[in-house]
């Protein structure tokens, strides 16, 4: 499986969206964002940062950063909107001026008073820059300023390739996994709900994604995102179609109310767990007994390979043996032995109008 540049930036994109983060500049190459505070404390490992910011209660600086999803395409972009530093124009009295940033402005007309030999006088080009001020020199005038010292600091904008694989991107995965395990959200009914009459009434359900390992020397995941309602009972195995069509909102909507629980939340994950768990067991598990068969073989070559090597008549040695014959033993039956894990990825609490 592999994310192309363009999914890549979406979910990128809908991270930086979703955390409030300041967008800069944007293309479909690119994007250069302000990360907000809580983007930057996810994203920057800056811990004693953070904490210097939460003990003097300072106004926080976020970092910076040019995300580029596309590096060959965007680098081919950059490198074509260049335009040379010096170009004759068939005048060779003139030169383009660089404004600092690469791109070139208006032609500079530049008095090159020759010396004997045909040699143009630097000195001659231009007037001399004062003593002192860098800034004023002749190669600062026509190229710009380049500073002594690199930019550092929350001023500085980063540069970071985001592609499939990249670090920076698990790393956001990771945040928007870990900020979004629990979530608290109601359908969105449109601008037509606030102008009617009558209260629209949502029911509560309690919505969970489970991920199923199945694991012995070979390996297959399942998810299940189950839902079951707090007022009636309902257990949908499907759930993740009935959200699907719907405009979610972390804001309660004007003109709706909430209908009271019918059970508790520990309630209703208790029915969706044992729901999930006599669904599993309906499941065929002979590739189970087919690992337990492997299991089986794999031990009796290793007692075989050891039976010869445990008569050491060295005591040392044989207690040396014996560990090693526990351990063999052991490491097989972990990577053999079929085990069933079942986790939540994702939970939380859907308020959706009643139908």
């Amino acid at each position: 499986m592999t994310l192309s540049p363009q999914q890549v930036r979406k979910q990128v994109m809908d991270y930086l969206e979703a955390t409030d983060c300041s967008i800069i500049e944007t293309s479909p190459l690119h994007v250069t964002v302000k990360l907000s505070p809580r983007a930057d404390q996810m994203l920057t490992d800056r811990p004693y940062y953070w904490g210097f910011v939460e003990r003097t209660g300072v106004e926080p600086e976020t970092l910076s950063f040019t995300f580029v999803f596309n590096p060959e395409q965007y680098d081919s972009q950059a490198e074509a909107a260049l335009v040379p530093r010096s170009s004759g124009l068939g005048n060779p009295g003139l030169m383009r001026a660089d404004t600092g940033n690469g791109i070139a402005s208006k032609p500079v007309e530049i008095e090159a008073a020759t010396e004997p030999g045909g040699i143009i006088s630097a000195g001659s080009v231009g007037s001399p820059a004062p003593p002192g001020n860098p800034q004023d020199s002749i190669l600062s005038r026509y190229f710009g300023v380049v500073p002594a010292l690199p930019r550092i600091g929350p001023g500085m904008i980063r540069r970071e390739d985001v592609i499939y694989g990249s670090k920076r991107l698990r790393q956001i995965w990771e945040a928007a996994r870990e900020e979004g395990k629990c979530l608290y959200l109601f359908e969105d009914p449109g601008s037509r709900q606030r102008t009617t009459l009558f209260s629209a009434a949502y029911e509560p359900w309690l919505g969970v994604y489970y991920k199923v390992e199945m694991s012995c020397d070979l390996k297959r995941e399942e998810l299940h995102f189950m839902g079951i309602s707090l007022v009636t009972g309902v257990i949908t195995y499907e759930f993740g179609s009935k959200l699907s069509p719907l405009k979610l909102t972390p804001r309660l909507p004007e003109n709706v109310h909430v209908q009271p629980l019918e059970m508790s939340v520990t309630a209703g994950a208790e029915q969706l767990e044992a729901s999930l768990t006599a669904r599993l067991a309906e499941l065929d598990y002979s590739w189970a007994e087919e690992a337990r068969e492997r299991l089986r073989l794999e031990l009796a070559i290793i007692d075989v390979y050891y039976e010869e090597l445990l008569k050491e008549p060295d005591e040392e040695k044989r207690k040396e043996i014996e560990e090693q014959y526990a351990r063999r033993r052991q490491e097989t039956s972990w990577q053999y032995e079929p085990q069933i894990a079942v986790s939540a990825v994702t939970y939380g609490l859907f308020h959706l109008r009643k139908t």
